[in-house]
């Protein structure tokens, strides 16, 4: 696998070879107020969340995160005792134009890579629009989009203070 180091930032806060953000998957009992005893953890921290997502049951609720400063963002929920799980996702800069998703989207089918999920994230990295994706294949598909000239966006992105 190989980048152009001229349009895209290698480096992580991990030490990859290869841009990731990774995203915390929080199991949550199903009771009112369980989300916010969670969010209130990174009070008083540097770290904020930059993308969530709430998938729930009946039982209990998946709750994942994006964080600005992952490494404090799993230490803080580690002392909480959560069962977490931790993903690496991508994350790229939507292109101008109308149909930014439509062009993601062809690039991902194209190398017959799944998206599995995606959304938004709160801020917006050198002031553009950005999603955060998961895929069936990380390699392939950030590959892929280095080939067709997209941005993306490392850990690094998510913790300018000054955004």
């Amino acid at each position: 696998m190989s980048f152009d180091q001229s349009a895209v930032s290698m480096g992580t806060m991990r030490g990859r070879n290869y841009p990731a953000i990774r995203q915390f998957t929080v199991f949550l009992e199903n009771r009112v107020g369980k989300l916010l005893e969670v969010i209130r953890r990174f009070e008083g921290s540097r770290v904020k969340i930059v993308a969530l997502s709430i998938s729930d049951s009946s039982e209990c609720a998946f709750v994942r995160f994006l964080l600005s400063h992952p490494e404090q963002g799993r230490e803080i929920l580690e002392r909480a005792g959560l069962a977490i799980i931790e993903s690496d996702l991508i994350g790229i800069e939507l292109p101008e134009g109308p149909q930014s998703l439509v062009d993601i989207c062809t690039a991902m089918l194209q190398a017959e890579v799944n998206i599995v999920q995606a959304y938004p994230l709160f801020i917006r990295p050198r002031g553009r629009e950005a999603v955060a994706l998961m895929v069936d294949n990380i390699e392939m598909g950030q590959e892929t989009l280095a080939a067709k000239g997209f941005t993306m966006i490392t850990e690094n992105d998510l913790s300018m203070e000054d955004e």
